[in-house]
């Protein structure tokens, strides 16, 4: 019997076509944000294990000295428990004694357990306190995206990768096991510490071989992650388009918005224009108006300026309300292009600006 399945359930593709878009600054960070990184437990985990043997093996000294004590606490009263003459209060004692040993013993490897562990996952990104991945997620339940999870490439990946760490980890502890074996076998005629510091060094070189194992796969692993971390932050164009109109603004309104304000910012300036001194020209590319006003500014102040059809407007304005037009090429050049609008202008024209203004104020005078 044929069974029919809407093959758009496996879709990759977002909306708006194929993600073939790197993720956006703002898309890495909300991914951040989500508890969404790219990281290998492997690596954090055997850093960590690492860690903790090497601490072993370097604690032995003070570690094994109490592991005796605890041995001999016990054995000493393995005869009055059978007599019976190992009441409460020693019990008590006794258990008190060894639970402060065994404190004292674990403390160590506790520390740096928790140092390590959160160091090992630091490294592989950067430090940020979330708690939206506890937040409850109606998509994690949802059987539909499961079964995706189920059967998607990071799936097949990580059982791959358990597979290969059983079969090595296996395959390394029962070699070091059976290079051992024979020393093993004789356990029980040697010494308490004789047998402590075999153990050791079986443990030891165990350790350290799973743990160098570990973190050349989860060198591995994280390089994996790393690739399909950022393929999966991929976006399609659609979604960059959306992005950039919800954090910038859509570029047509943005357009619009700074034509109001130029045209606004015209108004105000054609509105200075007849309380200007003087309109200086190129004749027909550049108009440049100033004012000079001493008992507020030391300078000449350009107060409307443009090129072109604004130039003229300038022009007309000036005629209208009687303010003198003065052609002067490359002086209109330098005030248009060096002095912003509101702006006194600078010293190095002072004589070429003073010389007009005297000519328009001898006009003035005359008529």
């Amino acid at each position: 019997m044929a069974l029919d399945f809407n093959l758009q359930f496996f879709a990759k593709e977002g909306p708006g076509g194929e993600k073939t878009e790197e993720a956006t600054p703002k898309k890495q960070q909300d991914s951040r944000k989500e508890g969404s990184v790219a990281q290998s437990k492997e690596l954090a985990n055997g850093i960590t294990l690492l860690a903790l043997f090497l601490t072993l093996r370097f604690a032995m000294k003070f570690v094994g000295p109490r592991l005796v004590r605890i041995f001999n606490t016990y054995y000493m009263h393995i005869s009055s428990m059978a007599n019976g003459e190992f009441n409460t209060r020693a019990m008590v004692e006794t258990l008190s004694q060894v639970t402060f040993d065994i404190v004292i013993i674990t403390a160590p490897f506790l520390l740096v357990g928790l140092v390590v562990g959160i160091m090992s996952h630091k490294i592989q990104f950067k430090w940020m306190v979330t708690a939206k991945p506890m937040q409850p997620k109606l998509n994690k339940i949802n059987p539909i995206n499961g079964f995706k999870r189920l059967f998607s490439g990071r799936a097949l990946f990580d059982l791959l990768k358990a597979v290969v760490e059983v079969i090595l980890i296996g395959y390394m502890a029962y070699s070091i096991l059976k290079d051992h074996a024979k020393e093993i076998y004789t356990l029980y005629d040697m010494s308490i510490n004789q047998s402590l510091a075999l153990l050791m060094d079986v443990i030891w070189e165990l350790g350290l071989k799973i743990s160098i194992l570990m973190i050349c796969i989860g060198i591995v692993d994280f390089i994996y992650q790393k690739f399909k971390h950022k393929q999966d932050l991929k976006m399609t164009k659609q979604e960059v388009k959306d992005e950039f109109k919800n954090t910038e603004g859509d570029p047509q309104i943005k357009g619009q918005q700074k034509q109001r304000m130029r045209q606004a910012s015209q108004r105000r300036m054609m509105a200075s224009v007849p309380e200007a001194d003087v309109v200086i020209t190129n004749p027909t590319h550049f108009a440049v108006a100033l004012k000079y006003d001493a008992n507020e500014h030391s300078a000449p102040v350009v107060t409307a300026k443009g090129t072109d059809f604004l130039a003229a407007k300038i022009k007309d304005v000036a005629k209208e309300h009687g303010v003198e037009i003065v052609e002067n090429k490359p002086l209109a050049r330098m005030l248009y292009y060096n002095v912003d609008l509101d702006k006194e202008i600078p010293p190095e024209l002072y004589k070429a600006v003073a010389d007009i203004l005297a000519y328009v104020y001898n006009l003035k005078n005359a008529g």
